[in-house]
């Protein structure tokens, strides 16, 4: 059940953000999230998609709220909106648009992947010509450092594979995989002599689970993505963790080529895109991911002994 002080402050926020009044008639559980609490609030007219969560859970919020703004700010991929933010005593809330959601269909699947590759071809003209962000933000529930790096490389080794190893090691992750993992990293640039990605804006964390389309309303079928990690890099890492775990329907990934075809050589290089997440799952769930990240691993090794 949701805290009377916090449902208080969370109608605040919602009467602070749209400038009319919001009195709470309802608010029911939303299946579906494994790290925050999610709610349905509903005014009698209005409905609002809220995300719960301890005070420690704030920043991951704000971190969400701005990549949802940056999606949205390209005006190429439907993201919700966001409403408003805050904590109340112990406890943190975003307030998001509550969007009627279903599984993508060919059709949705297909309008997705042309709409991701006009916001990884548009945003790359408004680019700084670097790869991270401006802010960190989180992964899953793992943080996500996003320093600014000049070369592709440096920043994947530096900001993504390096880190997740750290913390796979203090995990148990056996001494030897580490330093496989670690050699890995530092001849990473090996993988980019011929190959110069763009800084594309990224939605970082793009698996099934994240994606979908609108299932009523005018904008029923329109395919909307939500949960990012955003940061600048290249584009074949939002593909990859797509094919990592599947999910999507093929035209989604039809489309994608057709609009953007990727370059020679995206097979290896999902394998090591896929790598950080791999990692990140062992990280946050467990042994049953140190098999799969350990052939990963040897693979891209023997790449680089070619």
């Amino acid at each position: 059940m949701l805290h009377p002080a916090l449902a208080e402050a969370i109608a605040a926020a919602i009467e602070a953000t749209t400038g009319r009044p919001f009195l709470l008639k309802s608010a029911q559980p939303v299946a579906g999230g494994c790290i925050h609490d999610a709610w349905l609030l509903h005014d009698g007219q209005r409905r609002f998609f809220v995300k719960t969560d301890t005070a420690a859970a704030a920043a991951s919020f704000e971190a969400e709220a701005d990549g949802l703004k940056a999606l949205q700010t390209t005006g190429t991929v439907r993201v919700p909106i966001v409403g408003a933010g805050g904590t109340a005593g112990q406890q943190a809330f975003l307030i998001l648009e509550y969007l009627e959601l279903r599984s993508l269909d060919h059709t949705g699947g297909a309008t997705l992947g042309e709409a991701l590759a006009r916001l990884h071809h548009e945003s790359v003209a408004n680019s700084d010509a670097t790869y991270g962000w401006p802010r960190d933000n989180f992964i899953g529930g793992t943080p996500q450092s996003n320093q600014s790096h000049r070369t592709w490389a440096g920043f994947y080794a530096t900001e993504r594979l390096q880190p997740q190893l750290a913390l796979a090691s203090r995990n148990g992750m056996e001494r030897t995989l580490r330093d496989q993992g670690e050699r890995l990293a530092e001849r990473l640039a090996s993988f980019f002599l011929d190959y110069r990605p763009a800084p594309s804006l990224l939605h970082g964390d793009l698996w099934s689970g994240n994606a979908a389309q609108l299932a009523a309303g005018e904008e029923a079928g329109t395919p909307v993505i939500f949960d990012p990690a955003v940061y600048r890099g290249d584009r074949e890492a939002d593909i990859a963790m797509a094919e990592l775990f599947g999910g999507f329907p093929e035209s989604f990934y039809a489309a994608y080529r057709a609009a953007w075809p990727l370059d020679p050589g995206f097979e290896t290089r999902k394998t090591l895109y896929n790598l950080y997440h791999v990692l990140n799952h062992f990280n946050l769930f467990g042994a049953g991911y140190l098999g799969q990240a350990q052939r990963m691993i040897a693979r891209l090794n023997a790449e680089l002994r070619g």
